[in-house]
């Protein structure tokens, strides 16, 4: 795996790609894996102007090729998140109600919880059914912030 690490208007971030597929986003706080290549390629170089660029308001959807590993079921749910619209919201429940299972919501906040890709699969756009901002590996300030951007595009 290897791994670039820029500053960004939300702070220091790395991303990591295997094979040349983005595979991970990573927020200053998180832990980085161990036994990663610290490298710049220009398949990480292009994930970088990707997310700059949104977070600058310019571009609303990535054309990255992404490979988040996990489970077929948070497969499932990452696909789902990244047909959700830019600059709106859905909530756990109603990606739930499209996976066929109504009552999976907790399994959805599960998956979205475990998401290696956020921003570029954007589980920042899912909230709490009561319209509360609720979870978010990058914490509610930057989940917050991201809608608030996304509104304003």
């Amino acid at each position: 795996m290897k791994l670039y690490v820029q500053n960004t208007l939300i702070g220091s971030v790395g991303i990591a790609e295997h094979d040349g597929s983005i595979t991970n986003l990573f927020f200053a706080k998180d832990k980085l894996p161990e036994g990663i290549e610290h490298v710049e390629t220009e398949g990480l170089s292009e994930a970088f102007l990707q997310l700059d660029s949104y977070l600058a308001g310019r571009l609303k959807a990535f054309s990255l090729p992404l490979a988040p590993a996990g489970t077929p079921f948070m497969q499932t749910v990452w696909r789902i998140l990244s047909e959700i619209p830019y600059g709106t919201t859905v909530s756990y429940r109603d990606v739930a109600v499209v996976l066929g299972n109504p009552l999976a919501a907790r399994a959805v906040g599960m998956a979205n919880h475990r998401n290696p890709l956020p921003v570029f699969i954007p589980c920042h756009r899912v909230i709490g059914s009561d319209g509360t901002l609720a979870g978010y590996r990058g914490g509610l300030a930057l989940k917050k912030l991201l809608l608030e951007l996304e509104r304003a595009s």
